[in-house]
Parts: C-alpha cells; structure tokens; sequence
C-alpha cells in the first residue's frame, strides 16, 4: 500500500503489539503483564543470544583505509598466521575458520556486486566483517561489525560491548586501525 511512508516500523510495532496482546490474553486481572523485555529473554534462554555490535570510523584518509582493506585481504593467505595473531591479542577467542571478500549475487537478475566486505568467519560462529565505503577525495568510512552467538544461559544478559570486547579488541589490533587510519577510537558505535 502506498497511504503511508516508512510502513516498517509501524508494522513492526503493530507485530509486537499482536505478540504481547496474545501472551496476556489470559492475565487481565491486574497480575504482571508479559513484557517485549519478557519475551526477548525468554527467547534467548531458548535459543540462545546474538550480540551485535558496528564502529564506525568516518572520514578517513582515503589512502589509509585502502592499505588498511589491502592488509586485511592479505592477512586471508595464510590463516594459521591470522590465528596466531588472534591469540597473541587475545587468548579466549575462538579460531578463525574461514576468510573472504564478500560479494553478493543478485537472485532475480544475477548481477554481481563485488568487495562488499572483508569477512573472517570463527569457529564458535562469531564474525568480523570489515566494509569500506566512500573512497571519494574527501575521505572514506570504514565500518567494522562484530557478531558473537552466546548460547550460555549464564552470559545472555551481558551488555553488548562487554560481551564483544575481547573480538573488538582482536578487530581493532588485527586490522591495524590506529597504524593505517590514524585513529584510536571509532566516531560512532551502533
């Protein structure tokens, strides 16, 4: 339909007003209601927690960032070095299993699109995908998404940049992010 604009938030509102309005059909009495806080970790209990997390570095040196993508897709040759590096930074994560230049096939029309991102996969299935955009004169971004599956009921409650710090910290260290861009903290963190 085109009555509105931006319809996916609205929908995904009226979702979870469905979802809540079912779970506490029955408990109209005045006892607690089932909360979307609630649900989540009833969700996570079962099947365990995503964390995410992206940092950004805007405005980069163009030439920087380039080197910067350079030696993450050299560091991919020999993985058993990547893994020595890992655990040289950080003893506790995981091995890396497998390390790309993402590019996306298009379904419908079969096109390409290629040095989407430069991904390296864990063993525990966690993943660092680093993604350059906006090489133009003025500077570039650089983007950095860290991924961590958590099935211990133990940890699923953590804050999200405390669960990932240690893969942050190996993302920062292993793509040499000070050395190439000059920069010791990213501009936004999402």
């Amino acid at each position: 339909s085109d009555h509105i604009r931006e319809k996916d938030g609205v929908w995904a509102v009226l979702a979870w007003l469905s979802i809540l309005a079912n779970k506490n059909k029955d408990n109209l009495g005045g006892e607690k209601l089932v909360s979307v806080e609630d649900i989540v970790r009833q969700h996570w209990a079962t099947y365990g927690r995503h964390y995410y997390t992206r940092y950004d570095y805007e405005n980069v040196d163009a030439a920087g960032a380039k080197e910067l993508m350079a030696h993450l897709v050299k560091l991919q040759s020999s993985l058993d070095e990547v893994n020595k590096i890992i655990k040289g930074i950080h003893s506790d994560v995981s091995s890396v299993v497998h390390g790309d230049e993402f590019e996306y096939k298009d379904p419908v029309d079969s096109s390409i699109s290629k040095h989407q991102g430069i991904r390296y996969l864990f063993e525990d299935g966690s993943r660092l995908v680093f993604r350059l955009s906006g090489t133009g004169s003025e500077g570039a971004t650089i983007r950095v998404y860290i991924e961590q599956y958590e099935k211990d009921p133990s940890k699923i409650g953590r804050d999200s940049q405390e669960a990932l710090a240690p893969l942050v910290e190996v993302a920062i260290k292993l793509s040499k992010m000070q050395e190439f861009t000059g920069r010791s903290a990213p501009t936004v963190i999402t």
